[in-house]
């Protein structure tokens, strides 16, 4: 049981400070881009650790409008970050391969609000709900942003 409650209490601070780009504007923090970093492979290798039994009961849902500022937040907190282009279906080689374009302030929007919802969850459904959730929305909606948003910080830092 240790081991689940401390796999839980890393779980929600790594969600807390994912979130907090999104919750508060104009953070003073040194590296900010790298802190931000750090804590989406932390997310990222938390996906890999989750266990649930699946909560089979009905539950209110997350509602988006109780954060309307995480956009305009992330805006001031990473105010250089934009547009930037990426290769569809990169696994093949191809002469004239499509380019698709993405953007950094939605990736790490979209990230923030898929957090925001999997610590709803936890705190208001329930253990296995929000473990259940985390592990759906990860691998079909978060993961892709999370790729996209640290290669899209490696392009631009070096």
């Amino acid at each position: 049981m240790n081991h689940i409650n401390s796999g839980l209490k890393d779980l929600i601070q790594i969600l807390d400070e994912i979130t907090k780009y999104g919750l508060e504007a104009n953070l003073a923090l040194v590296n900010k881009e790298e802190d931000l970093e750090r804590f989406l492979v932390a997310l990222y290798a938390q996906y890999f650790t989750i266990q649930f039994k699946f909560d089979d009961q009905d539950y209110a849902d997350f509602d988006r409008s109780m954060f309307p500022n995480v956009v305009e937040n992330v805006k001031k907190n990473f105010p250089d970050f934009g547009w930037y282009h990426s290769i569809l279906n990169c696994y093949e080689i191809l002469q004239d391969a499509e380019i698709g374009a993405g953007d950094a302030i939605d990736d790490l929007s979209d990230i923030i609000y898929d957090v925001l919802e999997i610590k709803w969850r936890l705190e208001h459904n329930s253990l296995a709900d929000g473990l259940w959730f985390f592990e759906f929305i990860f691998n079909s909606h978060t993961q892709q942003h999370i790729i996209d948003l640290l290669n899209y910080l490696k392009a631009k830092n070096g």
